[in-house]
């Protein structure tokens, strides 16, 4: 099987637009064009688990974490040697990364799911600029010809509909200068003519191609062509998630959902503690204190926290946070629970995996054994 063949089935799965921008996904390493009859899948393509998949006879790696991550200005043993060595084993590399955050049914709702969040939406939503919005101003008699000439490029297809378009009518003024060749009025004279405002929208990729087929389609000499930006926020995408659960859970509920979840023995708990004999109320707090709505984002996630507590959830999953973000989600009402950065990360492989066979159902797909998380628990 092609490389790129199992690019493509992955990024159905994790489309590379909904990384976040800082990120580094796609084929990072390796022939699009090459072969790959075997595939592995890992959190971190460490030295143990590319000598696995050497071994296993896999041409394709699938990292979760980029191992190109910042620029590098050389390939070598010293600065990129992973990276090296896979390059000249003919391995190749493929990193998901964010994407597989935010994509629908990605790492973050497999998170959710763990935490018993029903109903959820993105803590924070994906803004896509993927498509735009054409406006050009055309004489009425053009309409039809500068139209279709856009259509035939690319442009007007939203969703399931083609060739769609819209028009409002007019007046245009212009004053063509020394030089110019008006199609309409001679030089020097100010025009003042009936025209229709044609829009339409076309995906990033073909913007260049829709304006280069309205110009040749165009009378006009200077066609006023407008590209304007639209920004969008897919359903469902985005980094993290935030939703009520089913019915009203303790927090020692939902520290054991996760640990079963996750597969993983301990946690890392940040919580009020509950009032002692002296205090105004002797239950409902600390690991008894009830949750009805929670929030969850895998790996580095604690730098959502404050929309989490801005969503109204009181219970925070995530992998890893800073100290003194711990003691500020804590002081705004916030429960923390840190999982361990690859642990919320690495329950994502299975899904996958489960994904990717039912799409290449010719291809061997299999889960690294040499794939752990660095730290230990000692």
């Amino acid at each position: 099987m092609k490389v790129m063949d199992i690019v493509r089935a992955i990024e159905a799965i994790a489309p590379p637009h909904l990384a976040e921008d800082w990120d580094n996904v796609g084929l990072l390493v390796g022939d699009a064009q090459g072969q790959a009859k075997k595939l592995i899948l890992c959190v971190d393509l460490t030295d143990a688990v590319l000598a696995e998949a050497a071994a296993e006879g896999a041409g394709m790696v699938m990292a979760y974490h980029p191992p190109i991550f910042k620029p590098i200005s050389r390939v070598t043993t010293e600065n990129a040697p992973v990276v090296y060595a896979a390059a000249r084993k003919g391995i190749a590399v493929y990193s998901c990364h964010t994407a597989l955050d935010a994509a629908p049914g990605g790492i973050d709702d497999i998170l959710a799911d763990a935490v018993g969040v029903t109903v959820r939406r993105p803590l924070k939503p994906c803004l896509q600029t993927q498509r735009h919005k054409i406006v050009v101003f055309v004489p009425p008699d053009d309409l039809s010809r500068v139209s279709e000439a856009a259509f035939q490029a690319g442009a007007g297809t939203i969703g399931n509909y083609s060739r769609c378009a819209f028009f409002s009518h007019g007046i245009g003024m212009f004053r063509g200068e020394d030089g110019s060749e008006p199609a309409i009025g001679q030089p020097g004279q100010q025009q003042a003519n009936e025209e229709v405002r044609l829009e339409f929208v076309a995906e990033a990729p073909r913007l260049a191609e829709v304006c280069q087929a309205i110009r040749h389609a165009h009378r006009y000499e200077e066609p006023a062509i407008d590209v304007y930006p639209l920004m969008t926020y897919p359903e469902g995408c985005g980094m993290g998630r935030v939703g009520r659960l089913a019915r009203p859970v303790t927090i020692q509920v939902l520290v054991s959902r996760v640990k079963k979840a996750l597969g993983i023995r301990t946690v890392h708990l940040a919580a009020r503690p509950a009032p002692g004999a002296h205090g105004k109320r002797r239950t409902g707090g600390g690991r008894g204190a009830l949750v009805t709505r929670a929030a969850c984002a895998a790996g580095a996630g604690g730098s959502l926290f404050r929309l989490a507590a801005a969503s109204g959830a009181t219970f925070y999953l995530t992998g890893e946070m800073p100290h003194h973000d711990v003691l500020a989600a804590v002081h705004m009402g916030l429960t923390v629970l840190c999982a361990g950065h690859s642990h919320t990360e690495r329950v994502a492989l299975k899904h996958l995996h489960e994904k990717l066979r039912l799409t290449l159902p010719g291809l061997k797909i299999a889960l690294a054994q040499r794939d752990n998380d660095p730290f230990e628990v000692v």
